[in-house]
C-alpha cells in the first residue's frame, strides 16, 4: 500500500479508542452502505424481468470489476499477498458471486418485499460470522436469539407458502444468499482494517473477474440480451452502486467499527426495501410480510446487541 493511502486507511487512526468520533463515523458510513443496498432486491426484480438472471448476477460483477481495475490502476495499489489473497477469494465467493447470483434467480419468482423479510435475518448472521471470525465470546442470549431469528425466517416463508411443503426454491436461494453474504461481510470488515475499505472490495472484484466474465458471456450468447430503459437502469444501479460504491461505505463503516454497532444498521434495510417495493413498484404489503419483518428485525436486534467480550 502506498504512503498516501496508508495515511487515509491506517487502522490506528480509524480504530483508535482515543478518537471519539470513530463510532459515529462508523455508523454514518454503515448507514450510507445500507441505504445503497436497500434498493438491491427491488432493482434485481426489475432487471430479471427482461434479462437472464445469470447475466444480471454475473454481469453486474463484471461492470464493477472493470471499474475496480480502473481505480486500482489510477491509484497504483500494490497487489495483495499471501493470506490476503485467500481472504479476498472468500469475500468474492460470498458477496460478489454467491449473493448476487442466488438473489437474481430468487427474484424471478419472489416479490422484493418477501425477499426483504428473509434477508432480514442477515444482521444476525453477519454478527454470528463476525463473532466467529473475530474470536469474540458471545452470551447465551446471543446464541438463542440468533437461532430464533433463523427459525423465524424459515417459519415466515413456510406460512407464506402454505406449509413447509410449499416452500419455493427462491426461499432456499435467499437463505443461502444470507449465509454467503454474512461470511463476505465479516471477512471484508476484518480485511478492510489491513488493506483499506475500497481497496478490499476492488481487489475482490478483480479476483472474481476470471469466473464472472465467462459466466456473463455464456449467458449473453445463450439468451439474447434485450431490455428496456428500466431494465438497463436497474442493471446499471446493481453494477455501479450495489456491487461497487455501496461497499466502499459499508466496509469502511465495518472497519472503523465497532463492528457490532455498525452491523445493527442493517436492521433497517428490510424496512427500506419494503418502502421501495411498495412506492416504486406497487407491491402489496400484507400483514404476514409486516409481522414477519417486525419479528425477524426484533430478534436480529437482540442478537446483535447481545455480543460481548473478545
Amino acid at each position: 500500500m502506498n504512503t498516501q493511502n496508508s495515511a487515509i486507511e491506517t487502522p490506528a487512526v480509524v480504530l483508535s479508542p482515543a478518537n471519539p468520533s470513530s463510532p459515529a463515523r462508523g455508523l454514518l458510513f454503515g448507514a450510507i452502505g445500507v441505504l445503497a443496498f436497500s434498493f438491491t432486491l427491488p432493482f434485481t426484480r426489475v432487471a430479471v424481468e427482461t434479462l437472464d438472471p445469470l447475466f444480471v448476477g454475473a454481469g453486474r460483477a463484471v461492470v464493477a470489476g472493470l471499474l475496480a481495475i480502473a481505480v486500482l490502476a489510477i491509484t497504483r495499489q500494490r497487489f495483495p499477498r499471501g493470506m490476503q489473497i485467500v481472504r479476498l477469494l472468500v469475500i468474492a465467493a460470498g458477496v460478489i458471486a454467491g449473493f448476487p447470483l442466488l438473489t437474481s434467480f430468487a427474484m424471478q419468482t419472489a416479490p422484493a418485499s418477501h425477499g426483504a423479510v428473509v434477508i432480514g435475518v442477515l444482521p444476525a448472521a453477519t454478527a454470528l460470522a463476525a463473532v466467529i471470525r473475530a474470536k469474540e465470546r458471545p452470551s447465551r442470549l446471543f446464541w438463542v436469539t440468533s437461532v430464533a431469528g433463523v427459525i423465524a425466517a424459515i417459519a415466515f416463508v413456510a406460512i407464506s407458502a402454505g406449509g413447509l411443503a410449499g416452500i419455493h426454491a427462491s426461499d432456499l436461494l435467499l437463505l443461502g444468499a444470507v449465509a454467503l453474504a454474512a461470511i463476505g461481510y465479516a471477512e471484508g470488515g476484518m480485511l478492510s482494517r489491513e488493506l483499506g475499505s475500497w481497496q478490499t472490495i476492488c481487489w475482490a472484484l478483480v479476483l472474481a473477474l476470471p469466473v464472472m466474465l465467462p459466466l456473463t458471456i455464456v449467458s449473453a450468447t445463450s439468451h439474447p440480451v434485450h431490455a428496456g430503459p428500466a431494465g438497463w437502469l436497474a442493471f446499471a444501479y446493481l453494477g455501479v452502486i450495489s456491487m461497487f460504491l455501496g461497499f466502499f461505505a459499508w466496509y469502511r463503516g465495518l472497519a472503523i467499527g465497532p463492528m457490532a454497532n455498525v452491523s445493527q444498521i442493517q436492521l433497517v434495510q428490510p424496512l427500506l426495501t419494503f418502502a421501495w417495493a411498495v412506492l416504486l413498484f406497487g407491491e402489496n404489503l400484507d400483514w404476514r410480510v409486516l409481522v414477519g419483518g417486525i419479528a425477524i428485525i426484533a430478534l436480529a436486534a437482540t442478537a446483535v446487541r447481545a455480543r460481548v467480550r473478545t
